[in-house]
């Protein structure tokens, strides 16, 4: 990671750990669940190349950013407003940036832009689409009555139940499963499909030694900070009330590997491509599917990521 450079910054009352590099309008760049700033790592090294600043933290709760104790310390607007503050001091004369998310990371992007669109240049987007407010739809409840009790997220609500069992099985087999397939069903008793005594083949877009880092710091800072975003998606969906039928504005791309869990949820594919994304994203310009990619699309087509991230920003400056 040559010339990666990595500082604290204090922002709406924490310390967030920023990774940068390069010079030129700031690109920030957004992980999800359960990552780091590292899964950037080559996005950074490419667009710094490119004539850009490119800078990824940690969110709040993961590897070297504070992570407060309460499950309320993660609602959507405790992120943005981590967000907003790092924008401004990154950019101190504009307090505008490009953005760049994935995952959890993207979601939070679709809110920096509904919420601050003043903050936000243009947006590329990965795996996760802009999802409406549905006021008679909880989605925590949704997913359980689709999915059913086994379901990931129905998993992680309780808090602390998911942790204990994740510490059974040893971070390393966790980190290593959610990398290289990102389970959705995690049946008490049997967490994953594979038997534990089982070696996992790390698919040719991740080393063993990248996957340690995601296990060393992992190891350090555990799954709970992480976690309670899922713990505040229902607490989300009440705050966000105020914002229903509300568009968002800000010029964005969006890319989305064909063999994405979160593409392929149900109704996910027409709402994409049948004219409900674009209605709620006016100015969504473009939409790609990669064929053959599934969940992290940055680090298995890392090259064709960047280039659709500098095509795609090039045109506003």
């Amino acid at each position: 990671m040559e010339g990666i450079g990595h500082r604290m910054i204090k922002v709406n009352g924490i310390n967030i750990h920023v990774a940068e590099k390069g010079e030129g309008p700031v690109i920030l760049f957004l992980h999800g669940f359960p990552e780091l700033w590292y899964s950037w790592r080559h996005q950074i090294l490419a667009l710094s190349s490119m004539g850009y600043r490119a800078v990824a933290p940690d969110l709040r709760g993961y590897g070297d950013s504070d992570a407060p104790d309460s499950v309320e310390s993660y609602t959507c607007f405790h992120i943005i407003g981590d967000l907003v503050e790092l924008i401004d001091v990154l950019d101190p004369d504009v307090g505008k940036v490009f953005v760049v998310g994935h995952d959890w990371g993207a979601y939070m992007a679709w809110l920096l832009c509904l919420f601050r669109p003043d903050k936000v240049k243009a947006l590329v987007n990965l795996s996760v689409p802009f999802i409406r407010f549905d006021r008679e739809i909880k989605p925590v409840g949704v997913w359980k009555a689709v999915y059913g009790d086994d379901y990931y997220i129905s998993r992680f609500q309780e808090y602390g139940e998911i942790e204990g069992e994740f510490a059974e099985v040893g971070v390393e087999r966790v980190v290593k499963e959610y990398l290289c397939d990102f389970p959705v069903l995690l049946p008490k008793g049997k967490l994953f499909k594979r038997p534990l005594d089982e070696q996992i083949t790390l698919p040719s877009w991740l080393s063993e030694e990248e996957a340690n880092y995601y296990v060393t710091v992992f190891q350090k800072t555990g799954f709970t900070c992480p976690i309670n975003y899922y713990r505040n998606l229902g607490r989300n969906w009440e705050l966000l009330g105020p914002w229903v039928g509300s568009k968002i504005k800000t010029p964005a791309k969006f890319i989305v590997g064909d063999k994405d869990l979160a593409y392929g949820m149900p109704g996910m594919k027409e709402y994409i491509h049948n004219g409900g994304f674009k209605e709620d994203v006016p100015s969504l310009e473009q939409v790609v599917v990669m064929k053959g990619v599934s969940h992290f699309i940055n680090m298995e087509k890392p090259e064709e990521i960047s280039s659709h991230i500098y095509d795609f920003f090039c045109q506003f400056h």
